[in-house]
């Protein structure tokens, strides 16, 4: 039986999907998804529940391989969301306590201690290519070591595991006989020389991280074990960090290529080629892309920390809308926002300003102010976001954009992706499917498995869905950004100083 489609796991930070990716027509022809919970234990902390992640996963995958023969599949590829972080028993599997999810904050104050140490700051973003912040890996995996008691106890026995949320379910996948991750999540820990390829001996000694407890870091296109499921062994080979799994699912192979993903956060990567740009006054993440067969692809990146979540917060706590469909609508019932402007900040600012402590708000609102114009200034604050990342991303690559592929939920509303468009003075060309981070998984499971040969089969079996070009109004955007930017500015400057 001749072999035909690729499984791909997507643990998204809000639900966990499984996808059947048929290789001769490009199409997600199965697609399982389950919402999974999130935690505030406290003011900025986020909790997940790493047991019932795998329990989700390990559902969606048996309905997704229903009568599907195990020699139709060339192997499983996996994406997930970046820097969460997972602590378990090397011999049970069992988590210690809730994943720390790369949205929290309770790090906060260690991190800016360490940024406020100028020769730790440049040491990090030298070795890394990221600036210190709460976001990143390793300050969550301190916490975790200083804070759980069975987490000494299990490092004394050897059976202490540790890694971002794709080595946990490695591990769980082939029942603990493999403890991997691979670079492009790697870097996302802030322990890991992009340099070197490895994880680097000062930054773990920097924050007191036995080397023991985390994975074997391995190319992204490796086959890595056998996993088994409903008494089927698929292949597992093809690991790539959701964003990263973007940007090869919309086929941004080439240096200057640039996706941006909507998601619960936007999160823009520029490939920017086999050369790291690292220094320390560049603002943007500089990151691995992925590591294919011993070469390392880079890229900028640069995060809206919140975008669909401002969406989420219109509907479930504000009570605004109803449903995010509604958006569209309202904001095209009014010709602009009657100068009310939000800075989408709920998780603080990505970046390029990296400011954990500014919190989100509407400014200048007036008693003319409607919930339409309320709705469309959230819409709007999420390009302009976008806009000041690809303008500091241009300054410190410089690299020409001249298009953005854009994918994710927020895709579909088409008021939003025009004005990014009119605010950018750009092309913008969204993905005729939406999901390209399980694309991706399934793109990057097809060049280990032999299913795809070379980045020029990839690129035939990218689809584009719509191209947006910039309207008239345009210039008028572009004014209302140069206002927001003002204003978000202030509010950096206020709490740095």
């Amino acid at each position: 039986m001749p072999k035909r489609y690729i499984v791909a796991i997507d643990a998204g930070t809000t639900s966990v999907r499984t996808v059947l990716y048929d290789v001769k027509t490009g199409a997600l022809l199965r697609a399982f998804g389950s919402k999974i919970s999130q935690s505030y234990p406290h003011i900025g902390w986020v909790d997940q529940d790493a047991q019932e992640i795998w329990e989700r996963i390990s559902e969606n995958l048996q309905k997704t391989l229903d009568n599907i023969s195990p020699e139709e599949i060339f192997g499983l590829g996996i994406t997930n969301q970046r820097e969460t972080v997972v602590m378990w028993d090397k011999q049970t599997g069992k988590p210690l306590g809730p994943a720390i999810c790369w949205q929290c904050k309770r790090t906060e104050k260690e991190c800016l201690k360490i940024y406020k140490n100028e020769e730790k700051r440049n040491l990090i973003q030298q070795k890394t290519g990221l600036i210190v912040n709460s976001y990143f890996s390793a300050s969550k995996i301190k916490w975790l070591l200083d804070n759980n008691y069975d987490s000494i106890k299990l490092f004394k026995q050897n059976r202490l595991c540790c890694g971002t949320l794709d080595s946990y379910l490695v591990f769980m996948l082939t029942n603990g006989k493999h403890f991997v991750t691979e670079p492009s999540n790697a870097s996302r820990t802030m322990l890991y020389n992009i340099h070197t390829g490895v994880w680097d001996d000062d930054l773990l000694n920097m924050f007191g991280i036995p080397k023991s407890i985390l994975p074997e870091v391995v190319d992204s296109n490796s086959y890595i074990g056998d996993a088994s499921i409903n008494g089927k062994e698929i292949k597992i080979g093809g690991i790539l960090g959701d964003q990263q799994a973007s940007l090869m699912g919309q086929a941004c192979f080439d240096e200057g290529n640039i996706k941006n993903t909507y998601g619960t956060g936007s999160f823009l990567l520029l490939n920017i080629g086999c050369k790291p740009t690292v220094n320390n006054n560049t603002k943007m993440l500089t990151t691995v892309a992925w590591r294919l067969n011993g070469k390392t692809t880079y890229a900028l990146e640069g995060s809206v920390f919140n975008a669909g979540s401002c969406v989420s917060w219109l509907k479930n706590q504000a009570g605004l809308i109803s449903n995010a469909g509604e958006t569209q609508d309202l904001s095209l019932s009014v010709n602009n926002t009657m100068g009310v402007r939000f800075v989408p900040a709920f998780s603080g600012l990505g970046a390029p300003f990296w400011n954990d402590s500014v919190r989100a708000g509407f400014y200048n609102i007036t008693l003319g102010a409607t919930k339409a114009h309320l709705v469309r200034s959230v819409l709007e604050s999420i390009t302009y976001s976008v806009k000041a990342i690809t303008d500091q991303m241009k300054k410190d690559s410089k690299i020409e954009i001249t298009d953005v592929r854009v994918d994710g939920g927020m895709t579909v509303n088409q008021f939003f992706v025009q004005y990014q468009s009119d605010v950018l003075d750009k092309q913008i060309i969204v993905a005729k499917e939406s999901e390209s981070t399980s694309v991706g998984a399934a793109f990057v499971c097809g060049l280990t498995f032999g299913a795809f040969k070379d980045f020029d089969d990839l690129r035939r079996m990218y689809k584009i869905g719509k191209v947006y070009k910039p309207s008239k109004n345009k210039v008028n955007a572009q004014v209302e950004y140069t206002q927001w930017y003002k204003l978000v500015k202030n509010l950096d400057n206020k709490q740095k100083d």
